[in-house]
């Protein structure tokens, strides 16, 4: 029985995530969860896994699920922010963690559960991102595995299986496309939040939502995948493919094309990394080819979509400058939601933040969390 600790079991990972564990119930056991502010839906996780340690980053959300567990005598030790995150991530009965907090709050307990000598389930991007040479140093150090959640790079780790990454030739990316595929930059000028949130075929949170429509959530995978899987930019070629059923692809050096095919829903991937190297019962809908009847593909405007271009450009240069990208773009997003900035200055404020500040080639951990509350105190305070 593996024991798993997750972080941010409230979102949409992480509650799909506690679907797996469901219906694998003889193979899991929870022992650590956390959340920002969902103190109820932590309580009903408490009392349905009856889960040792909970975490809550919000401090009234901490509170109310601490007195709740204490009023009715729950043995659940409640504990509260980054400490409480890095307490779960390495508690020695842990096998693997299970990473889907967005954002860089994620890259800290991350580490330390590397550290520990913990498998990584990593849906959490921004991790590798901001620091993947310094998560792949770790990981060889501690021999450990990162196994990606992400649906994409989930599919490439399966087509990977039976070959060697040095027999790569390029890593095709699917994207959906987003709520604006097709869409001129004079057409998206007075895009609202709500119409941004409407993706045409996951339903995620607000963050990656967002992201998903500017086409940044592709460009922070582009440079995910490229330290997962040790492959050049230049060999990771984005391809729209609206229908969401082919979720990535490897070309080998003799031309072959391995595709993983699926129903798009997380839960795969989630459970083949949790499982992994074991395939178990699916706990998804089969394909039914008599009526898939198209599957298409296209470029990605990244002219319209410029979020796409600057993340390739970030990772070519490296050093802080994805930290500065992803940093930027988280504030941005915040600030678009709050309606406190149009929808093209997403875009434009990122592009002028790359420009701005000034790169370390190798940094490490406190440069890069240098950088980031650099750039945020930056972006806040001109915007």
């Amino acid at each position: 029985m593996k024991n798993i600790t997750i972080l941010g079991a409230t979102g949409s990972i992480g509650t799909q995530t506690l679907d797996v564990i469901r219906k694998e119930r003889e193979s899991f056991c929870l022992k650590g969860i956390s959340a920002n502010k969902s103190y109820h839906k932590i309580i009903e996780i408490i009392e349905e896994f009856n889960v040792p340690y909970a975490v809550m980053m919000d401090k009234e959300a901490y509170e109310k699920v601490r007195d709740y567990c204490k009023g009715m005598n729950l043995n659940t030790k409640v504990l509260y922010g980054m400490e409480g995150l890095k307490f779960i991530s390495t508690l020695e009965e842990v096998n693997t963690v299970v990473t889907s907090v967005v954002g860089m709050i994620g890259l800290i307990p991350t580490i330390e559960a590397i550290k520990a000598k913990k498998d990584i389930a990593l849906a959490n991007k921004e991790t590798l991102v901001v620091a993947g040479e310094i998560v792949k140093r770790e990981a060889l150090k501690n021999n450990i595995n990162i196994l990606p959640v992400d649906s994409e790079h989930g599919a490439i780790f399966q087509c990977l299986q039976g070959n060697k990454k040095e027999d790569i030739n390029k890593i095709l990316l699917t994207a959906s496309g987003g709520p604006f595929k097709g869409k001129t930059k004079e057409q998206l000028k007075n895009i609202t939040p709500l119409q941004a949130l409407k993706h045409p075929k996951w339903n995620m949170g607000k963050k990656i939502s967002i992201d998903s429509s500017t086409l940044m959530n592709k460009g922070l995978e582009v440079i995910e995948a490229h330290w997962l899987f040790d492959v050049d930019y230049d060999n990771i070629q984005v391809v729209v493919h609206p229908q969401s059923i082919i979720h990535s692809m490897i070309e080998y050096i003799d031309g072959s094309i391995i595709a993983q095919l699926a129903d798009p829903d997380m839960k795969l991937p989630i459970q083949y990394a949790l499982n992994y190297p074991i395939r178990k019962n699916k706990v998804i809908n089969s394909l039914d080819f008599y009526t898939l009847n198209t599957l298409t593909f296209e470029k990605p405007d990244m002219n319209t979509f410029g979020c796409l271009r600057l993340a390739y450009e970030a990772g070519k240069i490296g050093g802080l400058m994805p930290t500065v990208l992803n940093s930027a773009n988280e504030v941005v997003v915040d600030l678009f939601l709050r309606e406190k900035i149009g929808y093209l200055q997403i875009e434009d404020i990122i592009e002028h933040c790359l420009g701005k500040f000034n790169n370390i080639k190798e940094p490490e951990i406190e440069d890069i969390l240098n950088m980031d509350n650099e750039v945020r105190k930056y972006i806040y305070s001109t915007y």
